[in-house]
C-alpha cells in the first residue's frame, strides 16, 4: 500500500481510513510531511473538521539536540521563492475538535538517539542543518526523490535497507509504541462510538500505525484519498 507517492511532477499523500468489522469507530490516518504547500495543510485542516478526536505528533519540551534536528526542514520554507510552509498546529487544528498529544518528551527523544554509536549521533547532529540548507537551496524539486516514497512494506532492496536504518529506529520506535498504546486506549474506551479519530503523524510513522492497528485490534484499510503535498514549479 502506497502512503507517500513521488512522481516526476508531484508528491502525494494517501489519507487512509481504517475500520474494524462490528466496530463503529474508525481511524483516519493523515501521513504528513514537515514541509509542504500551503494548500496541502489547508486540505488537511478541512478534513480534520469532520473528525471527533485528533491524535497528533509533536515532541513535548525543548532541547538543543531536537532543535538541531528540526533545522533539517525549518530552513526550506524560510525562502519565500520556494512557496512552501513548515507544518504547524495553528495551520492544521480546528478549534472545536479535541486533541491528544501522546508523543515523547524531548529528553526521551535525545536519550533514544544517544543509544546510537557516539560517532553516528554526532554526525547526525551536524548533518541535519546541512541537509536543511541543501533542501532550501534546491527548493521543491528536492522532494521529488524516490527515497521519500513511503509504503507499508518495503518494495525494493534500498527501501528494506532504509527501513532497517538504526537512526530511523532510534527516531521512531519509542514514539510509535507510545502512539499505538494511546490508540489502543481509544479503541478500548470508545470503540462502540460512531466517531472518526484522526491520526496526524509524519509519513514515516504510518507503516507502524497501519500494522499496529491491524495486528493489535483488527482494523484494516478500507479506503484512501490522495492529497497533493506539493507540485514543484
Amino acid at each position: 500500500m502506497q502512503i507517500i507517492e513521488v512522481t516526476g511532477y508531484a508528491v502525494r499523500s494517501a489519507v487512509i481510513t481504517m475500520r474494524r468489522t462490528g466496530t463503529p469507530l474508525e481511524f483516519v490516518i493523515f501521513p504528513m510531511l514537515h514541509v509542504a504547500s500551503p494548500t496541502f495543510y489547508s486540505q488537511v485542516r478541512i478534513r480534520l473538521r469532520e473528525c471527533d478526536l485528533i491524535v497528533i505528533e509533536g515532541i513535548r519540551g525543548k532541547s538543543v539536540g531536537v532543535s538541531a534536528l528540526t533545522l533539517a526542514y525549518r530552513f526550506t520554507p524560510r525562502r519565500r521563492r520556494n512557496g512552501l510552509q513548515e507544518q504547524r498546529e495553528d495551520l492544521l487544528l480546528p478549534e472545536a475538535v479535541q486533541v491528544i498529544h501522546p508523543d515523547v518528551t524531548a529528553a526521551e527523544a535525545i536519550a533514544d538517539l544517544k543509544t546510537l554509536p557516539r560517532w553516528l549521533y554526532l554526525l547526525l547532529m551536524v548533518a541535519a542543518p546541512v541537509m536543511g540548507l541543501v533542501f532550501a537551496l534546491r527548493g521543491p524539486g528536492a522532494f521529488l526523490d524516490e527515497d521519500l516514497v513511503v509504503e507499508d512494506l518495503p518494495s525494493t532492496l534500498r527501501a528494506e535497507m532504509m527501513a532497517d536504518d538504526p537512526v530511523r529506529h532510534a527516531l521512531t520506535d519509542r514514539r510509535d509504541q507510545r502512539l499505538l498504546d494511546a490508540l489502543g486506549e481509544i479503541h478500548v474506551e470508545r470503540g462502540d462510538e460512531p466517531i472518526r479519530v484522526a491520526i496526524v503523524y509524519g509519513a514515516g510513522h504510518v507503516p507502524a500505525i497501519v500494522s499496529g492497528l491491524r495486528d493489535r485490534h483488527g482494523y484494516r484499510p478500507r479506503e484512501a484519498e490522495w492529497l497533493t503535498v506539493l507540485i514543484p514549479a
